[in-house]
This record gives C-alpha cells, structure tokens and sequence, in this order.
C-alpha cells in the first residue's frame, strides 16, 4: 500500500520555510510547491549538487513575474480595467510555454502555482519546453465579441513586448479559446509585423494545429489506460464520473467512450447530471460549445437523465474511474473518501490540481491509482509544442499523425513516472513518479548552465 510523506530533509524545509514567509499570501502556489519538495526528498539525498547549487531553492523562484494593467472599453462606452499577469517561471530546457487563464479568480497565486506546475508538466514531454503562465482577472462571460476583442487586444498590446516564438509561446486555458487567441494572434500581428509561431491553439487556417481541441481530454484518457493496462486492466466496461464539461472534459468523454467505458455523470458550475447509460458527448457538446447553454439543457434532449444541483456532489455518483475536469482543489478529503467507498478505483486529472492534500493522501492511503495533473493533463501541451513545430517547418500534419505522437507521448509520460517511482523506492506512486521525472531533467539542465 502506498504512504503519504512529509517532509524532513533539513534543506527542503529550509526552502520551503523561507518560500512561506515570502509569500504567505499565496495559499495555492505554496500548496503546489509543497506538494513537489515533498517527492524530492529521495533525489536530493542521492546528488548533493542539487543543495550545493541550491537548485531548489531556485526552481520555486520565477526567472520573471509581469503584471499589467489592462483598460478597454465596454459597450456601454465605459472605461473598463483588469489586471493581466504573465509568470516566466523557468526557460532552462526551452522557451516559456503556457496557457492563458482569463476567470474573476485569477490573482497571482494562481499564475504562479500554475507557472509552477508548467514546468514539470513541459518537462515530462520531452519536448523543449520551459514554463511560463498568464492570465488576467477579466471575465469573458456575458460579454460581447466586440468587447472580448477590445480586452484583448488591450491585453496583447502590453503583452507583446514580453513574448516571441523563442522566447516564450501563451496558448489557451480557461476563458481563452479560439475566439481570444484569435483576437490575440491578430494583435500581435499588427503591432508586430511579424507571422510567427507565438501563439498555440490558433485556428487551422492561420497555422493552428489538428488535434490540438481533443488533445488535453484525449492525453488523459491515453495516460490513464496506459495505467490500467500495465496493471492488467482497462477501460473497458468501466463506468466514468467527469466533472466539468467544457473542452478537455467532452473530449474525455469521447474517447472515453472509444475506449469501452462510459460517463455516467459530468457537470459544470450549477450542478450535475447523472445518466447511467451513458452521456453523449456530441449532444453536450452542441449545448455547450453552440448554444453555450448550461449542462441542466441535457434534460431536454435526454429526459430519463438525473440533474442535481450543486456540482461538489459528483464526486458521491458511485464509479470505476473519476477524472476531474473542472478547476482546482475541487476534490477534498471528504469526496476523496467517498469515491473510495463506491468502488473507485482510479483518479486521473484533467484539470490542473483538482486534489487537495487530503484527497491525495486518501487516494495513497487506499492505493488506488492515481495520476496527478502534471502527467495526465500534460496532453494539451504536448500538442502546443506539436504545433510549435509544425510553425517552425511551415508544415501543418493530418489529425492522425499528430494524434499518434500525442498517443505515443502520453505512453512516453506514464512509463517515466512508474520508472522513476520505482527507481526511489515509491513504487506506484505516479504522483512521486511525475514529480522527480520531471524535476530531473530541468535540474541538470540548470546544473549545465551555471547560476543564472
């Protein structure tokens, strides 16, 4: 059975110790990075240069933090302003990759726990990529197309100067999708003169890439059958509960379904339905992605469905395999728990950090598996540095060749985290497994390069 750690290596907590008192105000990039050193231990026990060069200490602390502020104008002709962030957290196996987050709940903490995150998420690719995370606290809800592209070109416009196809490539995350990164893409364009590969998660017509929609929803399937099948196991037959129900949770949905399983219930910030013969991806997706209509509409077009109001109690719908979708630390000790009681054998996540530490702990304690956010999420990514490549060669392949290697990279993920796990005595433990895989490759890279 898998055990939980906590930390006792002097350097470790010395860093940590001191990353608290600097930011103390930071409850969720603290929360990521403890969650890191507390998988290091082993590693930094067997290679002193990674204290004697204070790697750690280090790796916690972004190479550059931009924060910026972001006027627009409404419809109504008002005044509007929001903040925009950009975290370069660490370039030392490639340029800043990461996505763009515009939600109401964006603040720095946020940006930077994901910046964190980023860098072991790029590194377990293997693709030449650093980590870097951005966002702003504007809400794209409710607004107008003309007001999203004003925000957005606003937002570009300061942006632009920090950014480069070499430097460090935003894509899409929550609230930013085809829409935004067009409207960003076109910005940077003009105030450029440049086409360039800047920008991931583009449109097909001006150098975006095949798969690249399904991809973060297709890796998690591909990581968690990799999981399964080298366990004897496999998705089919199983039953699914997904939470959220926007891009990476339809497509999980669907290949889900390819794979043998079903979803039984996925949901969105109101509440849950619940169909035990299965969700149709495709009717959720017009109600979602073309009506943009609530997940509650699925009733219309399948009436013998469950709706439950309040999305936390997903987590109560018994299954085989849970795969939170929707944000953060939405899966806490109690849902943990109660996912272990109804038979539960496996948690995989889409979203980034959906586990609190006391989820983490029940799931270890129980030894079911589990593939945390920074393995089994990395499908998005991987695709973005695809399409990194394809603008570098000004070449664009077809969705099966690029679906192949997102497939092939997934698999490539899942073994290095079960061998590293292995190799530092925690076998099993895909958590520990992701964390030293991916730490090692960016430490001696910064080994390589000096103090910088």
């Amino acid at each position: 059975m898998l055990t939980t750690m906590s930390i006792k290596n002097a350097y470790l907590l010395s860093v940590l110790d001191d990353l608290k008192k600097k930011s103390a105000h930071e409850p969720e990039f603290l929360q990521a990075v403890e969650e890191v050193l507390e998988s290091l231990e082993p590693v930094v026990a067997a290679d002193p240069r990674y204290e004697q060069q204070n790697i750690i200490g280090r790796i916690v602390e972004p190479e550059r933090v931009v924060m910026f502020r972001v006027p627009w104008v409404d419809d109504s002709g008002k005044v509007q302003v929001n903040r925009g962030f950009r975290v370069q957290f660490n370039s030392a196996i490639g340029p800043y990759k990461g996505g763009l987050r515009f939600h109401p709940t964006v603040n720095l903490s946020v940006i930077k726990f994901l910046g964190f995150e980023q860098v072991f998420k790029n590194s377990l690719t293997t693709l030449p990529m650093g980590g870097g995370k951005g966002g702003s606290d504007f809400d794209p809800k409710g607004k107008s197309d003309g007001e999203v592209m004003r925000f957005c070109q606003s937002f570009m416009t300061e942006l632009q100067r920090h950014i480069g196809p070499d430097t460090d490539v935003p894509a899409g995350d929550i609230g930013v999708g085809a829409r935004e990164i067009g409207f960003l893409f076109g910005q940077y364009k003009r105030i450029r003169d440049e086409f360039t590969g800047v920008l991931t998660g583009k449109g097909l017509t001006y150098g975006g890439s095949l798969a690249r929609t399904e991809a973060t929803g297709f890796g998690l399937c591909y990581f968690a059958d990799a999981c399964l099948r080298d366990n004897g196991q496999s998705f089919q037959g199983k039953k699914v509960v997904i939470s959220g129900s926007g891009n990476v949770a339809i497509y999980a949905n669907q290949k889900v379904n390819q794979l043998g399983a079903k979803v039984i219930a996925m949901s969105d910030s109101n509440g849950y339905i619940v169909d035990e013969n299965g969700i149709d991806y495709k009717i959720l997706k017009e109600i979602k992605e073309v009506k943009r209509a609530r997940i509650k509409t699925y009733l219309d077009y399948v009436p013998s469905a469950k709706y439950v109001e309040g999305c936390s109690g997903i987590w109560t719908v018994p299954c085989d395999i849970a795969l939170p979708c929707a944000t953060q630390n939405e899966i806490n000790g109690e849902s943990a728990k109660a996912l272990i009681a109804n038979g539960c054998k496996g948690v995989f996540e889409g979203a980034n950090m959906p586990s609190t530490p006391e989820a983490i702990s029940a799931y270890l304690e129980a030894g079911i598996f589990f593939g945390p956010a920074k393995a089994a999420n990395a499908g998005g990514v991987a695709t973005s540095g695809l399409e990194m490549s394809q603008n570098s060669e000004r070449l664009s392949w077809t969705f099966e060749e690029v679906d192949a290697k997102l497939k092939g990279i997934m698999e490539g993920i899942y073994a290095a985290c079960a061998a590293a796990a292995e190799k530092f005595g925690m076998k099993g433990n895909l958590q520990a497994g992701a964390n030293i895989a991916g730490f090692l490759k960016v430490a001696d890279a910064m080994l390589w390069q000096g103090i910088c």
